[in-house]
């Protein structure tokens, strides 16, 4: 479990929120997030994500930072770019530099078939920052399958889509888009 400070100065405004709470920050303190995808949308995920408290990120990505990447990816600097320093472990590096109270690991690596099940196991939540319906419809079966809420995420020029997934509660992706 990860030691996150509960009622710590850090939190005092979601913990004064009666939907958050002291019992809700733990929870958050507890849970671990897995997010595929480090670009523009994944970052912004992941940083939200840590500034809350979430205990556990999971990063995972296989590409690496390129200069093109720096307006819109907000965890990435020049020097990232400069060295093609791996997303996932360039957004690792900023997000312990954000919150050093959680635990974040930077997975290079391809979300497949092949690497799913290792790459995605005890997520209690996965988020979309992918970039391609493929790696989608495969967060989607797993999530799915093993009853796991996450959240679908796209944008397209100045125009974006959320849809949170709760298996066997809402309709899942290929539900809306099949």
């Amino acid at each position: 479990m990860i030691l996150v400070p509960v009622a710590d100065e850090r939190y005092i405004r979601q913990e004064i929120l009666p939907e958050i709470g002291v019992d809700g920050q733990t929870r958050l303190a507890a849970a671990h997030a897995v997010i595929v995808g480090c670009g523009a949308l994944g970052s912004f995920q992941a940083q939200l994500l840590a500034r809350a408290g979430v205990g556990r990120l999971t990063l995972i990505d296989r590409d690496f930072v390129e200069r093109s990447n720096l307006q819109r990816q907000v965890l990435f600097t020049d020097a990232d770019a400069a060295s093609g320093m791996p997303k996932a472990a360039a957004a690792e590096r900023a997000l312990d530099a954000i919150n050093p109270e959680i635990r974040v690991t930077g997975i290079v690596d391809d979300l497949n078939a092949g690497t799913a099940l290792a790459l995605l196991a005890g997520a209690d939540v996965l988020c979309d920052g992918t970039d391609n319906f493929e790696t989608r419809y495969l967060l989607n079966d797993y999530a799915v399958r093993e009853r796991i809420p996450w959240v679908y995420g796209g944008v397209i020029g100045t125009g974006g889509l959320v849809l949170p997934v709760l298996p066997g509660e809402t309709p899942c992706l290929r539900c809306v888009f099949e």
